[in-house]
């Protein structure tokens, strides 16, 4: 997924006690866990604009296209968190080893797709990787650093996620144009091998031993449930809503959902906890991300493929249209946390919500073919702007919103709402997108719009101006 960093984290991050290490070492480790997690991020930013190639290329449906980013998004997100939790039970290192493997040879299997389907399971097999390698990268920040040196490597960590966010896009597009699609998933290899390398020389192996087991049975609820709303809505472009499969579908992934939350309540060691929930600013900031991330998952799959689509654009050209958003938001997110420091974070996730909205509403306008400067850039300015406002105070109102001990789980979790709100942007706005005989791109931008401002009155009406530190 195109967009900020907000990096996960698990409970790992906050009990670890720091390596002794020389500072060597731990710059190597830092550079490991930097290359790691690129690939994730790399991937995430740059099928987009890869798309309408791999739809030609392969014969692809509408279906399959989608399927192709939320096969990822899906295991991703309901993974992480017990990804992390592995970490700290089987050991960081092993379990960021074992993810960067998996990752490199999902990749491989990418590019050696023959078809959608082939394409397809490969990219699930990327989403689980992913789910274990980029907790266990943050994770090994906090056993590897102490409390004075952390910061700055979890701030050098996000910083180059951004870089590799912006230039991902930039890059993949210029392989798409002089290369090949494939070529985008062939560039994980050298990084893996690289990052492999430098975890088994410079990363102490860590874990905690108070994890005594894993929450499999929600993992897989999660997965399932999530699995079959998100196929049940895919489905509806294809088969219509008069369709029993899309109804079974979808009746299946809300039982499976609510069987997942009843295990969370049940379970010892549950992947997240509901007790979170009675905190009305957790709650608020959670359901404020996946009403954003919506929004901006949608709009920012759809513009690549739009502008590649019906205005001519090159793909290494469309992933450049991005490039402003990334800058501003590496930029500028440092000044906006310390304006929500002076007044107060429910401001800021009021008014950068509805920016971010009328962004969307301006690259969804019939202007959007005029040209780059006057049809393109306003909007995705304004977008960034709105963005940038938003993340850092809403990042730190997660984290303060409930006790210093459930920190590390309260920011993987909101981290698993940003990527299940992304799951379903590109299910729900591709029913609009794709609908045959119709210029869907406007309404799917004007929905996008919506659910930013949305967030937005969630912002006014559900945080608090200074987070509450109970649980």
């Amino acid at each position: 997924m195109t967009g900020p960093v907000q990096p996960p984290c698990d409970e790992g991050v906050i009990r670890a006690r720091p390596s002794d290490a020389p500072t060597g070492r731990k710059r190597l480790a830092l550079a490991a866990t930097v290359l790691g997690s690129s690939m994730a991020f790399i991937d995430g930013s740059v099928v987009n604009v890869a798309l309408p190639s791999i739809r030609t290329a392969l014969r692809a449906d509408a279906a399959q296209v989608q399927w192709i980013v939320n096969a990822y998004l899906l295991l991703l997100g309901a993974l992480v968190l017990i990804g992390g939790s592995a970490g700290d039970r089987y050991g960081r290192r092993r379990v960021f080893v074992i993810g960067v493997s998996l990752f490199a040879a999902a990749s491989l299997a990418c590019a050696l797709a023959p078809d959608a389907g082939w394409l397809i399971a490969a990219r699930a097999v990327q989403g689980i990787a992913a789910a274990l390698l980029v907790p266990a990268s943050l994770a090994i920040l906090g056993s590897t650093f102490d409390d004075q040196e952390r910061g700055a490597a979890i701030g050098a960590w996000a910083g180059f996620g951004a870089v590799t966010t912006a230039i991902g896009p930039v890059l993949g597009g210029w392989l798409v144009d002089h290369v090949s699609w494939r070529a985008i998933f062939l560039i994980n290899i050298p990084l893996a091998v690289a990052t492999v390398a430098l975890a088994l020389a410079a990363v102490r192996e860590s874990g905690d031993p108070e994890v005594e087991h894993l929450d499999w049975r929600g993992a897989a609820l999660a997965a399932t449930g999530l699995g079959a709303t998100t196929w049940g809505l895919t489905a509806a472009g294809q088969r219509g809503w008069g369709s029993g499969a899309v109804w079974a579908a979808l009746a299946a992934g809300a039982a499976l959902l609510a069987g997942f939350l009843v295990s969370q309540a049940r379970e010892k060691h549950p992947m997240m906890p509901l007790a979170l929930y009675r905190s009305r600013t957790f709650s608020g900031a959670n359901l404020l991300t996946l009403a954003l991330y919506f929004g901006l998952t949608g709009a920012l799959f759809f513009l690549p493929f739009e502008l590649i689509a019906r205005h001519g654009y090159s793909a290494a050209g469309a992933g450049a249209t991005l490039l402003p958003f990334s800058l501003i938001m590496g930029t500028l997110s440092g000044v906006a946390g310390k304006l929500s420091a002076r007044f107060g974070a429910r401001p800021m996730l009021t008014v950068g919500p509805i920016l971010a909205g009328i962004g969307f509403g301006l690259l969804g306008a019939p202007w959007l073919g005029s040209g780059y400067w006057t049809g393109v850039l306003p909007g995705v300015l304004v977008v960034a702007l709105g963005m940038t406002v938003a993340v850092a105070p809403l990042t730190n109102t997660v984290m303060s919103a409930v006790a210093a001990s459930h920190a590390g789980v309260a920011s993987g979790i909101n981290n698993a709402v940003a990527r299940v709100a992304g799951l379903l942007a590109v299910a729900v706005l591709g029913l609009i997108y794709f609908a045959p005989g119709a210029q869907g791109y406007p309404w799917v931008m004007g929905v996008s719009a919506v659910a930013a401002m949305t967030a937005g009155i969630v912002g006014a009406v559900m945080i608090e101006g200074k987070p509450s530190l109970k649980a």
